[in-house]
């Protein structure tokens, strides 16, 4: 065994001892299972594993390789998928009681490309339920705790994803995005999420092929790691017409070189809450600050500026109603009282809309990304918080105050993520500091849609002047 190599090892410098055959995947996988005996029990970040059904697939995987095999990208690395997607043979539950025993009989799209990228799969990611709310918590499996903090929250919806990779449980996580469910567990968890642009990672089958405000993408634990899945799930499918039509691997090729020099020149706009849109806790607000001193160093041009985006919180606020109400409504129907409280007022929300609610959001949303387009003519990109809190103690469904304003709902603290969805923009959520107790705090870095490639090059350069501080 390669012993240098732990469950903490990047995913790169795994996949690279498995394709050389200096480690087994036999060998990785009893590294994260040991680790996973360790710390699951308290974080319970994974669910529905199947240590003997893992097991078998790791011995394929060394088969193939003695038998003369090409090893695909992500060949012998240890997975888990996000609950809330579809895996043919495996347990998938979308955190709900109603899907407490529900098996698929196929894989979606995302999940396709993971296992045709060689990973040995050992279970699921935990999930809030039909990954409503950030907040990873379900009657199912119970909560997620945040590797940091036990009496914390993962965020969420991708908690268990998040939670899994900042305990060494896995090298690599696939979440999905509507309103910060890559961002924000991200930022709590101390690792990097990545909404990617709309397009870049299709997903099939949909009820509605054209609802653009959720998106797959990649999680781990450093950017070159991220790149690495995102090269993966990214890329053109005949079955969804407005995927981008760059293929994946030109996402992640190597970037040392691109990132050595990407912060020279480079135009920044931080911006702690986009001119007084949300509240943001101090400690969040001190470190998204702090930040523009990490990019000045590197020779950025950095500036106090904002987007105008008012219109986001009714654009993004009607949208998810309607497509919670289209997806979910007969699910509610014929579960009355088996759904939680907030999310089934979330779908109740969306009977209540008109075709007239629906023109108008979709009208503020083409107004919010011209305006993007508009900025990013004078910006290359744009900084601010992943998360409006640090992580909130794991025993509360949401905040309920910031710096002692209310919130009123269970989404108020999160419209630092939601606002970016409805832009179509990538964007990234990377460690930048702590809290004063010792809390991860990420920030956002917003690019212009398509450039997701030149937005890893700079999150990597970013991540190089401040690993070993965050």
């Amino acid at each position: 065994m390669g012993t240098d190599l732990t469950p903490d090892s990047p995913a790169r410098v795994l996949a690279a001892a498995l394709r050389e055959r200096r480690i087994s995947a036999r060998e990785v996988l009893d590294l994260h299972l040991a680790r996973i005996a360790e710390r699951n029990p308290d974080v319970n970040a994974i669910v529905s594993l199947d240590p003997e059904r893992a097991r078998a697939g790791a011995a394929a995987a060394d088969e193939h390789l003695a038998r003369g095999g090409r090893p695909e990208p992500l060949h012998g690395l240890p997975f888990a998928v996000k609950d809330t997607h579809a895996t043919a043979g495996w347990r998938t539950t979308y955190g709900s009681p109603v899907f407490a025993d529900h098996v698929p009989a196929a894989d979606e799209l995302l999940v396709e490309r993971i296992r045709r990228a060689g990973v040995v799969l050992l279970g699921k990611t935990n999930v809030p339920e039909f990954a409503a709310g950030s907040h990873t918590f379900n009657p199912v499996f119970g909560t997620t705790r945040n590797p940091h903090d036990l009496s914390r929250s993962a965020g969420g919806s991708s908690g268990g994803a998040a939670a899994a990779l900042a305990a060494g449980m896995v090298p690599l996580a696939d979440g999905s995005d509507m309103g910060g469910s890559l961002r924000n567990p991200a930022s709590f968890c101390g690792v990097v999420g990545m909404r990617p642009s709309l397009g870049r990672v299709p997903e099939w089958p949909l009820y509605n092929q054209w609802e653009t405000t959720s998106v797959g993408g990649p999680m781990a634990r450093d950017v070159r790691d991220l790149a690495l899945l995102l090269g993966v799930l990214a890329g053109p499918d005949p079955r969804t017409p407005m995927a981008l039509g760059e293929p994946g691997h030109l996402l992640s090729a190597p970037l040392d070189q691109a990132a050595s020099g990407a912060l020279a020149g480079l135009r920044v706009a931080v911006s702690v809450d986009l001119g007084g849109s949300f509240q943001v806790d101090h400690e969040v607000a001190r470190v998204v600050e702090e930040s523009a001193a990490v990019w000045s160093a590197g020779g950025a041009r950095v500036s106090a500026a904002a987007p105008d985006l008012h219109e986001a919180e009714d654009t993004f606020r009607t949208l998810r109603a309607w497509h919670l109400q289209a997806k979910l409504g007969k699910v509610l129907a014929d579960n009355p009282g088996q759904l939680k409280h907030s999310l089934a007022d979330n779908i109740r929300a969306g009977e209540s809309l008109t075709g007239a609610d629906i023109a108008r959001a979709y009208t503020q949303r083409t107004t919010l990304g011209q305006r993007m387009r508009e900025f990013f003519v004078d910006h290359d990109v744009l900084v601010l918080p992943v998360s409006q809190v640090p992580p909130f103690p794991a025993d509360q469904e949401f905040p309920t105050e910031i710096n002692g304003q209310p919130m009123a709902t269970y989404l108020d603290w999160m419209r630092s993520a939601y606002f970016i969805t409805v832009t179509g923009c990538p964007a990234i959520a990377l460690p930048a500091g702590r809290t004063r107790d010792g809390l991860p705090v990420g920030i956002q870095v917003v690019a212009p849609h398509g450039a997701d490639r030149r937005l890893l090059e700079i999150a990597a350069a970013f991540e190089d002047r401040t690993r070993g501080l965050t």
